[in-house]
């Protein structure tokens, strides 16, 4: 049985050589890649091209919008094989990715599969956001980053799908430049598709490396979480509010001037992020940095949230801006 691999790409010429060595040497043989470059700036299209000189297999498409959901839906589009694969560029993979998924997809029934968040870090900073992403304290009870979890959820890291699931769900939002792989998961959920996840299915995530790419990251998170929850209502949770609230409480601080116990939910705050983080297991360094990657996380999420919520409102509608970056 053919699969089809579809990746998108920007600027990914330190890494994209290592996801097309994993692809040539991953099983099955009866494969395809199509790469979706988003007009790179280096030599990542370059690269792609010299390997299908030698691999009539991998394909290079061109994404001149960049956005990922519009990669996702062109590469789609371009797939002959009945299971289709979506690959990360920065994300590495176990030598039986593709050969686990088809056997859940066979052991199951499902109609999208995936495994869980697994982290690799490179710096003490990436260390600590990657406790953080799996602890509740920082992201809630979500299971996608329990690493143990086995069973059916409501969303999976990239994914795998059933070819003949686009023509039931339709294709990802392309309004959408953070939260589409969300967004799609629960509408096929709430179309009664099956989603399931296998920690067999192993792939590592590197978390981001400084304290203003992971607040832009969860800002993006949170600024288009709004239009996913309007538009599946039923997936709305307790974790997607929490942030947002907090926010709004950070704001109101200067009432502490009426009454000092209006500080008393901060310091409760405080201070179980710093017992969460400085008894966390690894080294001393990313441990004080995990003090201030939950708040980074929380209020970054949170400010996201709200703003996403004022220009859902205010316009009535949500269209990616030209301002908006991957």
């Amino acid at each position: 049985m053919l699969i089809s691999v579809v990746c998108p790409a920007y600027n990914e010429e330190e890494h994209i050589g290592n996801l097309l060595e994993f692809f040539v040497n991953a099983k099955p043989e009866d494969k395809e890649l199509i790469i979706i470059d988003g007009s790179s700036k280096d030599r990542t299209a370059a690269i792609v091209k010299e390997w299908s000189k030698k691999y009539q297999n991998i394909r290079l498409l061109e994404n001149p919008q960049r956005y990922v959901p519009f990669a996702l839906n062109l590469g789609i589009k371009h797939c002959s094989g009945d299971v289709i694969i979506r690959l990360d560029a920065h994300s590495d993979y176990s030598p039986d990715y593709f050969e686990k998924i088809l056997q859940t997809f066979k052991e199951t029934g499902a109609d999208i599969v995936g495994g869980p968040y697994l982290t690799k870090s490179k710096t003490n900073f990436q260390e600590a956001v990657a406790k953080a992403i799996s602890n509740p304290f920082g992201i809630g009870d979500s299971k996608a980053h329990n690493p143990d979890f086995k069973g059916y959820v409501d969303s999976v890291p990239y994914g795998a799908w059933k070819k003949e699931l686009f023509s039931q769900t339709g294709f990802f939002d392309e309004r959408l430049i953070r939260n589409q792989d969300d967004e799609f998961n629960y509408r096929a959920k709430s179309l009664g598709k099956k989603i399931f996840l296998n920690p067999e299915i192993k792939l590592w995530y590197y978390p981001r490396s400084s304290a203003g790419s992971l607040f832009k990251q969860y800002f993006q998170y949170g600024i288009y979480k709004p239009l996913v929850l309007k538009k599946i209502k039923s997936e709305a949770k307790l974790r997607h509010l929490i942030p947002s609230l907090f926010v709004l409480y950070l704001l109101s601080l200067p009432l502490v001037y009426l009454n000092f116990l209006w500080l008393l939910p901060l310091i409760f705050y405080l201070f179980i992020d710093i017992i969460i983080s400085l008894f966390t297991k690894g080294n001393f360094l990313a441990r004080l940095f995990s003090v201030i990657v939950y708040p980074i996380i929380h209020t970054a999420y949170g400010a996201g949230f709200l703003a996403g919520l004022f220009r859902l409102n205010k316009s009535g509608s949500f269209s990616l801006l030209k301002k908006d970056k991957i």
